[in-house]
Order: structure tokens, then C-alpha cells, then sequence
């Protein structure tokens, strides 16, 4: 067993405590480790400040909801997973609700549950909502139900588990979990005689564009990613590649208009005006690089399956790209875990609470991983049946070590990617000045902090 308080004595949120000061902004926080976490408003080794929830004496509720998004098409394995849980006992029956066609209206249909009473025991959290949930009081710290429920928190993958981690409490449980991966169209390398890898650097593949544009017959040599989905979470590779970021890392300094910030984005957008050799994706990279539109594109992991198994062509898949400021390659973590709601009874907490630790075992995050293409999130989890079916998937495992955890900017501002993705628009759709959008997205960021944030924390 593993419990809460296991978690202090392995280190894990000890280290998270060490402080970087107050900042201008009023915030202190400390990180998990290079790899992942969030924010921290505790200091020293004294105890929480969260109050956890007592399940002593209390007997799970017969029935639970668990909302999702049914993230990478995962309706077929989560359906599977839940009546295999139904099955294995006759305790609790969870009953699966697609609840939105993706994170945005999920959310959206959780917060008008919280004035209509309709609320779910179990919901899919993803990596910029889960905040603004704890933030509005909205969902549960768990840690004491790992405890009450014997989870072995060790077996999660630090930087996973470690992302859902505020005031030394953590307020969700990884569950479909992902990282950018570059991919790429095999015989388009073939042609432009190119070895069969990604790119080792973003100037590397600056130097293989023109090859591919010129031999492939694609209409790009790379696509970037719907800007609306993805711009904010793909683009921190780059940033960070040329020594910036959306925000400083580990706080809510915002620099996405400093100098490097800017050559970076200056970089990419010259694909598009410059060497016009680039696009922007309209709704779905993974579709149009499937249908040959680009010879490389950035997608999710948990595209992995899609992408093979719609592609006419061998797939081949690299970790992201360095740059010239880090020369090592990093990439953000990302996708989404599961969280309980606060307004719902602990009866109804604590089976939800014994679905996760099913839902989460090494048996199903294998199985769900296997099925969309995700990461499997728990270290004893064999990935042999994945890399038999899906060798390329060995791509997503290898570059877990080198996960850094999301710019605070991104993922703790409520509606921070979507001013991203809109000053990403302007750029890259419509040819605007990189330095004037990105001198409007730290005022609009700033002005997030400061009006929905700050007074929060």
C-alpha cells in the first residue's frame, strides 16, 4: 500500500516545496522536477492547508456517473473497461455518459451542472480545466481517498501524477495522458532522400523542407496543428527550443513577447509568408497528413492509432524537435486525467474513488493505451502488448524522461490557450506582426491573472 502520507516520506511533494520566492505577481509556487507539476503555495514542511475528506465509516454509494470526452476515440476501450469493472464486483455499477464531443464541452456541460444538481461522480479533467475547477471550489482534493482506497501512487508516473499537484494535494489522477510527437510521411523521406528519422532539430528540418517540398507532391512539407486545439500546447516545444516560453517557467511571469519568444515564432511563420511551404491545419493535422496534405506534421499521441491505421503509407514517428537555445529535446505533457466533483456526496466520492483506482490499475492503462495510443501512465505497466501491435508507440515512452510540465500560462489561465491560439492565428493565418501579437497576448494573459486568477490563490 501506498498512501497520502507515503507521498511525503518518498519525497515527492518535499521537493515540491522548495520555494522560488514571491514573484511581482503575488504567487509562490514550487515544481515537481523538470518533468512535471504544478503549482505549490505551501512552503517550509509544515502540513497542507487543503482540508481532505474523512471516509472513515463511510460505505460507497451503489451507482456513479462518469462523464468523458471519449479523448483519442476512446468510447470502445472505456466502454470495455467499465463493464469489466461492473463485472468484478457487485458493489458499485458505474454507468458511462459521453458528455461532450471534446474538453471544451465537457466543461462547459460541468459548469451549468453545478446549478442544476445533475452532477457527475467521476469526470474527464483536462490539462488547462482541472485548475479552474479547484480554483472555483469545484472538485475534491484526493489524496485522503487514496489513502482510504490503498492506491499505490509510487506506480503512477511522477510527471503525471505530479501535474495535479497544488498546495501539497492532488485534485486529479492521470488517466489519458499524452506528449507531442513529430510524425512523418516515410516515403516523402524516401523520396527526398532523406534518412528514415525525425529531425533532431528545428533547423534540421529547416534544411529538409525544401527537399520535401520540392519531391513529395504534397501541397506542404509540414502543417501545423489547428491552432484552436493546439497551438498552445504544441508551441512550447519551440519556445522553449529558442530559450523562451508563454510564461517564465514555473511562474506566472508572462514573457511570450520576449526577444527569443519571438525569433521563435518569427522562425515558423517564415514557412508559411517566406518559403510558403507550410500550412496551417483547418480542423485535424492527423486527418490531412494521413490524406498525404504534409509530409510531417505534430500531433498527440494518443493520434498514434488514428494516424497509422488511416494513413495509405508508413508512418514514422520521432520525438519533437530540439532548438538552438536547448539542445536537448523536451516536450510538454499533456491530455487528461480524472477528478471527483466537491458538491456530491463522500457515499458517492468513494466509489468513484474504488472506479479510478480500477479504471488506473496497470491491466486497464495498458489496455487503454494499447486501444488510442496514449501513454500508459503507471511504471509497472508491460507496454509489450502496445509495442507488439504498435512499435511506434516505443517513440511516446522514450520521451516520457524528457516531459517538462506545461508554461503556468497555459494551463492555469482560464481561456490563456485560447488567446493563444487566436495571436497564433493572426500570425500564422494571417500574416500580422509576430512582436505586436505577442506584446497584445501578454496584456490579454496578464489581465487573466490578475482578474480570475489572483484573487483565487
Amino acid at each position: 500500500m501506498n498512501t497520502s502520507s507515503n507521498l511525503h516520506r518518498s519525497g515527492l511533494i518535499l521537493d515540491r516545496r522548495r520555494f522560488l520566492g514571491l514573484s511581482a505577481l503575488g504567487i509562490s509556487a514550487a515544481a515537481l522536477s523538470a518533468c512535471g507539476g504544478g503549482p505549490s503555495t505551501s512552503g517550509g514542511g509544515g502540513a497542507s492547508a487543503v482540508e481532505q475528506i474523512d471516509f472513515s465509516g463511510v460505505k460507497p454509494a451503489k451507482e456513479v456517473t462518469f462523464w468523458t470526452s471519449n479523448p483519442g476515440d476512446s468510447i470502445k476501450v472505456s466502454t470495455e473497461i467499465v463493464n469489466a469493472f461492473n463485472a468484478s464486483q457487485s458493489d458499485i455499477t458505474v454507468k458511462l455518459v459521453t458528455a461532450g464531443a471534446d474538453y471544451e464541452e465537457i466543461a462547459q456541460k460541468f459548469q451549468t451542472a453545478q446549478t442544476g444538481g445533475d452532477l457527475p461522480d467521476i469526470i474527464n479533467l483536462s490539462d488547462v480545466w482541472w485548475f479552474r475547477y479547484k480554483m472555483n471550489d469545484q472538485i475534491i482534493p484526493l489524496d485522503s481517498l487514496f489513502e482510504a482506497l490503498e492506491f499505490d501512487t509510487d506506480d503512477y508516473v511522477d510527471s503525471l501524477l505530479g501535474d495535479y499537484l497544488y498546495d501539497d494535494a492532488h485534485w486529479a489522477v492521470p488517466w489519458a495522458r499524452s506528449t507531442p510527437l513529430f510524425y512523418y510521411n516515410k516515403d516523402h523521406w524516401k523520396k527526398a532522400g532523406l534518412s528514415d528519422q525525425g529531425p533532431q532539430s528545428w533547423e534540421e528540418f529547416d534544411e529538409w523542407k525544401t527537399k520535401l517540398a520540392a519531391t513529395s507532391g504534397a501541397k506542404f512539407a509540414f502543417q501545423f496543428p489547428a491552432l484552436a486545439g493546439y497551438a498552445g500546447w504544441t508551441l512550447q516545444n519551440n519556445l522553449w527550443g529558442w530559450g523562451g516560453g508563454w510564461s517564465k517557467e514555473e511562474s506566472f511571469d508572462i514573457t511570450c513577447n520576449s526577444a527569443e519568444a519571438v525569433e521563435a515564432l518569427s522562425f515558423l511563420k517564415d514557412w508559411v509568408y517566406k518559403d510558403k511551404v507550410a500550412g496551417v491545419a483547418g480542423v485535424d493535422q492527423i486527418q490531412d497528413f494521413a490524406a498525404g496534405v504534409a509530409s510531417a506534421t505534430v500531433g498527440s499521441t494518443g493520434d498514434l492509432i488514428n494516424a497509422i491505421t488511416s494513413a495509405k503509407f508508413d508512418v514514422g514517428v520521432a520525438p519533437l524537435p530540439a532548438g538552438p537555445a536547448e539542445s536537448e529535446r523536451i516536450c510538454p505533457t499533456g491530455g487528461s486525467g480524472v477528478g471527483i466533483p466537491k458538491d456530491i456526496s463522500p457515499e458517492r466520492q468513494l466509489a468513484a474513488g474504488t472506479f479510478i483506482k480500477f479504471l488506473t490499475e496497470p491491466e486497464q492503462a495498458i489496455k487503454f493505451s494499447e486501444a488510442t495510443g496514449y501513454v500508459p501512465i503507471r511504471k509497472s505497466a508491460d507496454p509489450a502488448a502496445i509495442l507488439e501491435k504498435t512499435p511506434q508507440a516505443q517513440v511516446a515512452i522514450d520521451q516520457l524522461p524528457n516531459t517538462r510540465s506545461q508554461d503556468y500560462a497555459r494551463v492555469f489561465l482560464p481561456g490563456g490557450d485560447l488567446e493563444m491560439a487566436n495571436h497564433m492565428a493572426s500570425i500564422l493565418t494571417e500574416n500580422k506582426d509576430v512582436q505586436a501579437e505577442m506584446d497584445s497576448l501578454k496584456t490579454a494573459l496578464e489581465k487573466i491573472y490578475t482578474d480570475q486568477v489572483k484573487p483565487h490563490i
